[in-house]
């Protein structure tokens, strides 16, 4: 069974470490929600340790400058990781054969304000994916679609290219409208064909990161809290942690959860069962 809780101060001594999504859980992308700051708050007063785990395709330092610029402090967690930060050291450090094949000429499949992700990565960037040997693949702007990267997409597949996913998301929820993420465009490019490696949750490498900066080698003792099942309760699953589902986020409408409210637990559990991620607790915010 899926426990509900209130909030967080129900649970919290159950754990020593928390690592926690941004987007859906403590902000909606433009603003924070109104509990999330106390929240972090209160888990610092209670001497829990916390890694920030996004999936924003972009360096680690960007995203906290945006935390920064919407209320949150540096200090108010010990640590922050982004999947583009996970892409980026491996694109430069490139540790296994995947990344040893890749050749030197990329193209960037992704938003101008992404372009950092490229600081330090070997080779050349070219600008016709027709001249690449490989795609990084951090998503469209808000508001456009699959569609709108397929003359991308397509010659790319038709080459063989394989393709670095810097965000696994499938959707995000901007101001209350669901928009495309990278890992759309890389399921697409899976399933026709082509070669695709993920960096983010849910797949397995961040997790073994945020364990070491959190300072703990036993998993259940730290809780995973995000508001997708398919990255960051199905990651929590495969790492071994506990999680809970913040119902608000990115599967409000599918849950029928108004809000502020819980949602409707056999929704949840149908999709729970859809998607193959189960949570072991949800509540309608993050909150204390």
């Amino acid at each position: 069974m899926i426990r509900t809780i209130a909030g967080v101060a129900e649970i919290a001594d159950a754990y020593d470490g928390f690592i926690i999504d941004l987007w859906g859980v403590l902000h909606d992308g433009a603003s924070p929600y109104p509990d999330s700051r106390a929240a972090l708050l209160a888990l610092k007063a209670a001497g829990k340790h916390v890694v920030l785990l996004s999936n924003a395709p972009r360096p680690s330092a960007d995203v906290q400058i945006r935390m920064r610029e919407m209320g949150f402090a540096d200090d108010d967690y010990n640590h922050l990781l982004t999947s583009g930060e996970d892409t980026r050291t491996h694109l430069r450090t490139r540790p296994d054969d995947f990344y040893k094949s890749l050749g030197q000429k990329y193209f960037l499949l992704g938003l101008p304000r992404d372009v950092n992700i490229l600081h330090g990565v070997p080779g050349t960037r070219v600008m016709d994916v027709r001249e690449a040997d490989y795609v990084i693949n951090t998503g469209v702007e808000l508001g456009e679609t699959l569609e709108t990267a397929l003359p991308v997409l397509e010659p790319a597949l038709a080459k063989g290219l394989p393709m670095v996913c810097a965000n696994p998301d499938i959707t995000i929820v901007t101001r209350g409208k669901v928009e495309v993420c990278a890992g759309l465009l890389a399921d697409w490019y899976e399933k026709g064909g082509g070669k695709v490696r993920y960096h983010g949750k849910p797949h397995p490498g961040v997790y073994q990161t945020c364990f070491k900066d959190l300072g703990l080698s036993d998993p259940k003792r730290v809780l995973a809290i995000g508001d997708g099942l398919k990255t960051d309760i199905k990651g929590a699953n495969r790492a071994g942690c506990d999680s809970l589902l913040i119902a608000g986020g990115v599967h409000a409408n599918e849950l029928g959860a108004k809000p502020g409210h819980l949602p409707d637990l056999a929704r949840l559990s149908q999709l729970a069962k859809e998607e193959q991620a189960t949570p072991t607790y949800v509540a309608s915010v993050f909150r204390w």
